[in-house]
């Protein structure tokens, strides 16, 4: 039997960035010392398997991960610590150009925007082209960037948001520049009972950014 030409990733193996981190207590006028097991931190986030459920918070704290390494980026550069900044730097350059990292954190900033009905973050994170498409539960296809984020609006119409969003199930599995994400999504509308959908969506790596290109959800009986 042939096998397929999708597979998961996993990290490559990080640098040695466990490190010592010298940083100046202003309030109380000392010099204190904060040991930040980066490495051990990239592994821990990034090695996720593909059949794991917890997929979607995986992808959450790599989101949280990034955004640490950038304030602490600035930090040391605020501090003029630029060995440390450059450590800093090539850790965080890892967890960006690790791909599942990479898919996880996107399919993460897709449901964030859902989830808040956030259209202008939503448009940021799709591919612009006549090649997207989303087919939202219940009705058939639409392709087109401008008519793909116009259903989101649509959709949108009736919510109360924040929306109820949970992700189960979550399976990541790349080729190349193009990514595919398959999960059980559960969506509750207030005053209406949790919605289960079976969903796919597609990434293409673009300029070295994953972007949307297709989200398919089929209803599903809970």
């Amino acid at each position: 039997m042939g096998t397929s030409n999708f597979h998961s990733f996993s990290i490559k193996p990080a640098p040695d960035l466990s490190r010592i981190f010298k940083y100046r207590n202003q309030s109380e006028g000392r010099t204190a010392f904060h040991r930040l097991p980066i490495r051990s931190q990239i592994l821990r986030l990034c090695k996720v398997k593909a059949e794991d459920s917890e997929g979607t918070l995986n992808g959450e704290s790599i989101i949280l991960e990034e955004q640490t390494l950038e304030q602490e980026l600035q930090a040391a550069i605020k501090e003029e610590n630029y060995a440390q900044a450059a450590k800093i730097r090539d850790c965080l350059r890892h967890l960006q150009e690790d791909s599942k990292a990479s898919v996880l954190a996107a399919n993460a900033r897709f449901y964030n925007a859902f989830r808040n009905g956030d259209i202008a973050t939503m448009k940021t994170l799709w591919s612009k082209g006549d090649h997207v498409c989303v087919v939202h539960t219940g009705v058939s296809g639409i392709t087109g960037y401008d008519l793909v984020m116009g259903s989101w609006e649509f959709v949108w119409a009736e919510y109360e948001f924040p929306l109820h969003i949970e992700i189960k199930d979550v399976q990541v599995h790349i080729r190349g520049d193009t990514a595919y994400v398959t999960c059980i999504e559960m969506v509750k509308t207030k005053g209406n009972s949790w919605g289960r959908q079976f969903v796919t969506n597609v990434f293409e790596r673009i300029n070295g950014q994953w972007s949307m290109c297709v989200h398919h959800a089929s209803y599903i009986d809970i």
